[in-house]
């Protein structure tokens, strides 16, 4: 789960249109290049063998062990490579009980670290030096911040928004939370769900209305601005503008406006009542419902949940 997980997510950054971030390059490698079956039957083909150049980014994913597993000398190629990572001041990362490899190589004694919980018994009696964090789903575990261990099986997920926050931007970092449902599900999908691109058309009256109202959606009554600068009559507009867009002229400037307040709710740390005021809204209490309404939280929860944060 985590390595194709991890591989879908991290291959998108970078990918869309308005992005400014640089794009990460994902590589799944084990210790031979030939398919075989994970502990799950699902078919494995790796891209790339532990002889390749060193990578920025390292991620140790989650080991299948069994109650009576001798790890001793185990993984001695996979631990060679690790620390050669580490030597080159790579970033090291693992998932839930990819930090069982990481505690065999000795990375992590003295320091903290999270894993699945179930590990807890194991790293108490194998790894005693090392602080075991059962209740923390990402944890800084050690040289500076070069050793990342996380919690439990889907804890992959969290790993995948810090490193696209830390390398590509919290903007990237938020836009790929909504669109691969990262994060809090408990409100649904709506919080994670974006202005729907507008229809391809050919109407030039409306696509020089919707280039205007780029920069000018936050315009008092910008209905009755849009109607005037169209030189349409207004039943003509409404018609045109629903037929082109697949929006009415209002739904729109709401649409325009709330993905507005999502980015400064996200980026920025003003108050509630100045970004309604910023996006058009002189009215906060209307801003909050209308907000809710098509994001499916109040402006202050989804700032809770896509502000993104380093580590705690």
């Amino acid at each position: 789960m985590a390595a194709f997980g991890l591989h879908e997510v991290l291959a998108d950054t970078g990918t869309n249109e308005k992005a400014l971030s640089r794009p990460i390059h994902p590589t799944l490698v084990a210790r031979g290049t030939g398919s075989f079956r994970s502990s799950t039957g699902l078919q494995v083909t790796p891209e790339g063998d532990l002889n390749g150049t060193c990578a920025d980014v390292i991620v140790v994913c989650d080991i299948h062990l069994n109650r009576d597993d001798v790890l001793d000398r185990r993984w001695l190629e996979e631990i060679a490579w690790v620390r050669r990572h580490v030597d080159h001041g790579s970033l090291i990362c693992s998932t839930c009980s990819g930090a069982v490899l990481l505690a065999e190589a000795g990375l992590l004694d003295g320091a903290e670290a999270a894993s699945h919980w179930t590990m807890a018994d194991l790293f108490r009696d194998r790894y005693p030096s090392v602080k075991f964090r059962s209740e923390r789903i990402l944890c800084d575990s050690g040289r500076n911040g070069q050793l990342i261990t996380t919690g439990g099986a889907s804890s992959w997920q969290d790993l995948a928004l810090y490193l696209i926050g830390r390398f590509c931007g919290p903007e990237e970092a938020a836009r790929v939370a909504r669109l691969f449902l990262l994060g809090d599900r408990g409100y649904g999908q709506l919080p994670f769900a974006s202005m729907a691109r507008p229809r391809q058309h050919s109407d030039a009256v409306i696509s020089k209305i919707q280039e205007w109202l780029v920069d000018h959606y936050d315009t008092p009554a910008p209905v009755t601005v849009m109607v005037h600068r169209s030189g349409l009559s207004e039943r003509s507009f409404k018609r045109r503008f629903s037929a082109a867009t697949g929006y009415t002229p209002v739904e729109y400037v709401q649409a325009l406006r709330i993905e507005e307040a999502k980015q400064m709710l996200e980026t920025d740390d003003m108050a509630i009542e100045e970004i309604s005021a910023a996006v058009g809204y002189e009215d906060p209490t209307f801003f909050r419902r209308l907000f809710k309404r098509r994001a499916g939280v109040t402006p202050a929860q989804y700032r809770q949940r896509n502000r993104i944060r380093g580590l705690d």
